[in-house]
């Protein structure tokens, strides 16, 4: 992944430049998949030849964002990315020197087009962006502004990639710092690899897989594999002849497919998952009173839980939140070991079901709502999330409590009727890991939407 961009600036003595304006495109070897452009304050005059260059002066930079206010955004774009510019290094001084004043100490790994342009391109009499791409036949607007710059870099790069048939971009891009120690044979495995979410599977030379893993940046986890001094990962360098992926667009899908996968192929290097991936469950019980009690338990073979957890602290953290968002009482939910009143009543956060104040059925129905909210017990619904590409939207379907499994569907698909819906799904066996592995990652992360089945087939655009 590639972070190329431009940077306009006040001009001036060494290290005492600010930024003036700078853009960012995030580029995956194919296409730009973000972006980034705006003018900065520097809180520094501009010099007057600089501004007769770039149009930029003082009075426009006035109501400008100031570097900080930018600052989380050009870490949040950059993060895992090679920073390419035509003359990187200048670019790449000025944002440290920025950062810098804010006490922060940002590095990347960088690849300058002026070098590049330099060994692919020899044959050129400039190497100066203007002339460069003009000879290359490079459309060009805004020259000597962050964004037509940087555009113009985006295009020139896109023809250095194409010339650069020994692969040393890639050879430099992959981010590990051994990369180029790599064995020919792995390093052509990982440049054809996606920067994507998704699941990958490695492949011996009689093709059976060897290994299922799935990885919000399926280049950058292969090429762990490839550099990694494990013993398990030096006998996946041995074996490998291929690297095949299946691109998911939601880290919930990647995280489902892999834990199926895994089971059916039982590859060799996959840690056998004979127990399961949660230990403790959260179940409900009745008192003698009548009063319902979620409790924290060790998972047993057959039994009903509202939701799981990898860890006892975990399940405890979230029964916490629960009581508090629910007004449920801390003594029947055992997370206070008392004869009397639970911490909570003495704060008015327990209504007395402690001390029996409360009535039954009006404590009960509060943990009848706790369940709805954090168990798809008897739900039917759909879990919405971004798809493979921008157009394109991820389903993950329960009907009645039970994972159905996934599918994708585009913005411009006709999905009105339960059919429709089902057709497009990709059936998945229900079990008790998938069952966890979307509840966890529904209390932990955030989707794009979940819609309720039960008020009918929604409109999944909506």
């Amino acid at each position: 992944m590639y972070a190329i961009l431009d940077i306009e600036t006040t001009g001036g003595a060494y290290d005492e430049e600010g930024i003036t304006e700078i853009a960012i495109h995030k580029f995956d070897g194919h296409q730009v998949i973000d972006k980034f452009i705006t003018l900065v304050n520097p809180e520094r005059p501009i010099q007057p030849f600089v501004s007769k260059l770039t149009g930029i002066n003082n009075r426009m930079l006035r109501n400008a964002p100031k570097f900080y206010e930018i600052a989380k955004r050009i870490i949040e774009i950059t993060d895992d990315c090679v920073l390419v510019a035509h003359n990187a290094g200048f670019d790449h001084r000025m944002l440290r020197t920025e950062f810098r004043r804010l006490g922060y100490d940002f590095r990347m790994k960088t690849l300058c087009t002026v070098e590049l342009a330099q060994k692919l391109l020899p044959e050129q009499e400039s190497f100066k962006l203007g002339k460069l791409v003009r000879s290359l036949g490079i459309p060009m607007s805004d020259r000597h502004r962050a964004n037509g710059d940087a555009l113009a870099t985006v295009e020139l790069f896109k023809i250095l990639l194409n010339k650069d048939t020994k692969k040393e971009i890639i050879a430099q891009a992959v981010n590990t710092g051994v990369v180029s120690k790599l064995p020919s044979r792995l390093l052509k495995i990982v440049e054809d690899l996606p920067s994507d979410i998704g699941v990958y599977y490695v492949h011996n030379e009689k093709g059976d897989i060897i290994y299922i893993g799935k990885s919000k940046n399926i280049k950058k986890r292969v090429n762990q594999h490839f550099t990694g001094e494990s013993a398990k990962a030096k006998r996946i360098q041995t074996e490998v002849h291929a690297v095949s992926y299946e691109k998911t667009g939601s880290e919930l899908i990647a995280l489902l497919k892999e834990q199926h996968e895994v089971k059916e192929n039982q590859p060799k290097y996959n840690r056998s998952r004979k127990q399961r991936i949660f230990k403790y469950g959260l179940e409900v019980i009745n008192n003698s009173p009548g009063y319902q009690l979620l409790q924290i338990d060790k998972v047993k073979y057959n039994g009903s839980y509202i939701t799981t957890f990898k860890s006892h602290n975990e399940a405890k953290n979230v029964l916490h939140k629960i009581s508090d968002e629910y007004q449920l009482c801390l003594k029947l939910n055992g997370l206070h070991k008392t004869h009397g009143e639970c911490f909570n009543h003495g704060i008015d956060k327990c209504l007395g079901a402690c001390v029996q104040k409360e009535a039954i059925e009006a404590y009960n129905l509060r943990v009848g709502e706790a369940i709805k909210k954090y168990s798809y017990q008897q739900k039917s619904m759909v879990v919405i999330d971004r798809g493979r590409d921008v157009d394109e939207r991820s389903a993950i379907l329960i009907e009645n409590g039970e994972y159905r499994g996934y599918g994708f569907y585009t913005l411009n698909h006709q999905v009105n009727h339960i059919d429709i819906l089902r057709s497009i799904i990709t059936p998945m066996e229900e079990n008790p890991d998938a069952k966890h592995l979307i509840q966890s990652y529904l209390r932990k992360r955030k989707v794009m939407k979940v819609l309720d089945l039960e008020a009918g087939t929604p409109d999944l655009k909506s």
